[in-house]
């Protein structure tokens, strides 16, 4: 342990040629404040700084400060907002005019207020003949030059807080009705507020210990423009003494705030909503899926994507009606975890349908029509446009581009607030400022709903999901699995339109999962919208969606039932996803003529020259320690390279020259009575009567 401590301790060692210059650099910082509480006449400190002049020279700093304040945080904050959020050229030019003043001697910059603010100024002469209004020797004329050297503190501060802001949060209140105006006030500024609060500080500190540009603008007239600082400056030549003692006052305020904003001036919301983001107790990766046995009973382990290696050994038979309220799915669900079987009212009391009709262009090149009551899973790989898809429909991006109907209005042309389209992002993008309470009401209050009904109607809907006990917890105070609860509670409480989830129970363990998903299988059974839901869980495809679409590079490669799409998947990784192996190629006379060379012989070939997909079950791959003789048209050699446990069975990834990766799914017996491992040389075949192709 004690060789343990020294090699840490010598490993934690600072190098000298770093230590000794910066102890140098707070010794060349810390003098000047010592030399001032050294010499600073502590006997008659009360004295000098009572006398009128010092009173009435600190009266008028705080007030030309917190004039200067306000006018900077009117001008300020919406410039900070406009460089924060609106991308427009010569962006980089107007930053340069915000931090210039923080570069430029306060001596020039009183001479450039003097040379456009002055009588024979730009506007001086027309501010004085139109208006009255003289700025220089004047207590405004001390405002206006503490506002200029000061204001871009506030405008740094509050646009790097802006920054670290994710817009979602702002998108997400967008969705749920809130116009810009409200989600700026109701959200943006909450969330910003130690950024802006920092900003705020610093900038008063800054305007209250102005001088150069005061001086040059403004003068020096006692009681007008004669403040704090100008009147150190000339104490210094009447009374040193008393000179240093109103710096010591100064030096002290200055202090305290920085004290104040300790960890403040660097932080961002990212840092703050850390805890809201945080993995909890059921957090699950959105990049793996849930491994079910073939009667989706039992929860198996899960698996990443190997790209090769299919994700799923079982879904619930796509024969029967999904929509059913018994079977496999809501067995799952506790007794004591039930939920209500009635739906959601509408505000009027009565179903309104809004059938759904977009034309997408742009990455996205599909048209989705929808009837009221439709859900709709949206499937396909990473990058196949699916959140793209979401953010056009909702008129956030200009990837693409919906022209987007909605119950027989073309809500094109309205702003996000305005269609009636709510979103629940991968990530809930929960208020981390208000309760769970106030999230889930926050859509309701947006259409102007009373605050009383309005939460009486949020509460129903959390104890729906099962987190009604939770109503007054903030966010932080969430696991990832309540928290993507109390974000569906929110948006559908919004009383939407249409209604757009990603990904919504990605973050679920399997039990919750199958209670969120039974309730929300009630709920969209008396939607009177559309719902789209991205997903990567085929049972959750096919217990929520009444059809699939499959995308992929922004293209519909299939829009079916789900029942069709399992039986016959035109996407290679839709196949995977189900569980089966997937080979793209042609069909010729007698099979498929692989992508990658060779040929698949079919029992059943389409017409010679068809773009088609062979579908091979896991379970009709037949696993061989030498060639087999016999019957199989179709045999490769191969080796073992990944072995995986699935339920009571297990899948074996093979590899080979001759054909694509093959996944064959075995029993353990017979994976040990072939001494499969990894590496272990085999032979693989398949039946031409077990392989079906579909066309592309």
């Amino acid at each position: 342990m004690q060789q343990l401590r020294r090699r840490t301790g010598h490993r934690s060692r600072t190098p000298l040629t770093l230590t000794v210059p910066a102890l140098l650099a707070v010794a060349f910082l810390l003098l000047p404040l010592i030399g001032i509480l050294a010499r600073t006449p502590w006997h008659d400190l009360v004295g000098h700084l009572t006398t009128p002049g010092t009173v009435e020279a600190l009266r008028l700093s705080l007030l030309v400060s917190f004039w200067a304040l306000g006018l900077s945080l009117v001008l300020g904050v919406p410039l900070a907002w406009l460089l924060a959020r609106v991308p427009f050229r010569g962006k980089a030019f107007v930053r340069s005019l915000v931090l210039l003043p923080m570069v430029l001697p306060p001596t020039v910059g009183g001479v450039a207020l003097l040379l456009a603010f002055g009588r024979r100024g730009l506007l001086g002469p027309y501010l004085e003949d139109w208006f009255g209004i003289t700025l220089p020797f004047h207590t405004s004329g001390a405002v206006l030059a503490a506002t200029f050297v000061a204001m871009p503190f506030l405008v740094i501060s509050l646009e790097g807080a802006l920054g670290g802001l994710r817009p979602r949060y702002e998108e997400t209140a967008a969705s749920l009705g809130a116009s810009p105006v409200r989600v700026f006030l109701t959200v943006t500024m909450p969330m910003v507020a130690p950024g802006l609060l920092a900003g705020a500080a610093l900038t008063w500190a800054r305007a209250l210990g102005e001088f150069g540009a005061t001086i040059t603008f403004a003068g020096n007239l006692p009681g007008t423009t004669q403040t704090l600082p100008l009147q150190v400056y000339l104490l210094l030549q009447e009374a040193p003494e008393a000179a240093t003692s109103v710096s010591l006052l100064l030096l002290a305020i200055a202090m305290l705030v920085l004290i104040a904003l300790r960890g403040r001036w660097t932080g961002t919301p990212a840092d703050r909503t850390a805890k809201a983001d945080a993995a909890g107790p059921d957090r699950i990766g959105a990049d793996t899926v849930a491994l079910r046995d073939p009667a989706g009973l039992q929860d198996a382990a899960r698996l990443p994507d190997t790209g090769g290696l299919p994700h799923t050994t079982g879904l619930p038979d796509p024969t029967r009606n999904h929509r059913s309220t018994a079977g496999p799915e809501t067995a799952a669900v506790p007794e004591t975890a039930a939920v209500p079987e009635a739906t959601a009212p509408s505000p009027a009391g009565t179903r309104e349908l809004w059938p759904l009709h977009a034309h997408v262009t742009g990455f996205n090149q599909l048209t989705l029509d929808a009837e009221p009551g439709t859900t709709v899973a949206v499937v396909g790989p990473n990058g196949a446009g699916k959140t793209t898809l979401l953010r056009a429909l909702l008129g956030l991006t200009t990837r693409a581009h919906a022209r987007l109907t909605l119950g027989g209005t073309d809500v094109t042309e309205l702003p996000p607030h305005r269609r009636g389209v709510a979103w629940v992002p991968q990530d809930g993008a929960l208020f981390p400022h208000l309760t769970a309470l106030a999230n889930t009401a926050y859509g309701l209050r947006a259409h102007g709903i009373p605050r009383g009904e309005a939460r009486h109607e949020a509460q129903e809907w959390l104890d729906r999901l099962g987190v009604g006990h939770l109503a007054h917890r903030r966010p932080g105070q969430l696991s990832g699995g309540q928290a993507q609860r109390v974000a569906l509670a929110r948006a559908l409480a919004a009383r939407p339109r249409a209604l757009l989830l990603d990904e919504p129970l990605a973050a679920l363990d399997q039990t919750t999962r199958a209670r969120v998903r039974h309730t929300l299988r009630h709920h969209l059974d008396g939607f009177g919208g559309v719902c789209l839901i991205v997903t990567h869980d085929p049972v959750e495809a096919v217990a929520l969606a009444d059809r699939v679409l499959v995308l992929d590079d922004g293209r519909a490669l299939q829009d079916a039932p789900p029942e069709e799409v399992t039986r016959h998947p035109r996407s290679p990784w839709v196949a995977r996803m189900l569980g089966r192996n997937a080979w793209p190629g042609t069909t010729t006379a007698h099979g498929l003529r692989l992508a990658d060379g060779g040929t698949l012989v079919v029992s059943d070939p389409l017409p010679p020259g068809t773009d088609a997909l062979a579908i091979i079950a896991p379970e009709a791959v037949s696993v061989h320690p030498e060639r087999p003789s016999g019957s199989p048209r179709n045999v490769w050699p191969g080796t073992v390279r990944e072995i995986t446990a699935s339920g009571s069975r297990l899948r074996v990834l093979v590899t080979s020259d001759a054909a694509p990766d093959l996944v064959a799914e075995i029993t353990p017996q017979a994976a040990a009575e072939l001494g499969l491992a990894d590496g272990t040389a085999v032979w693989t075949s398949v039946k031409a009567t077990e392989t079906t192709l579909v066309p592309r």
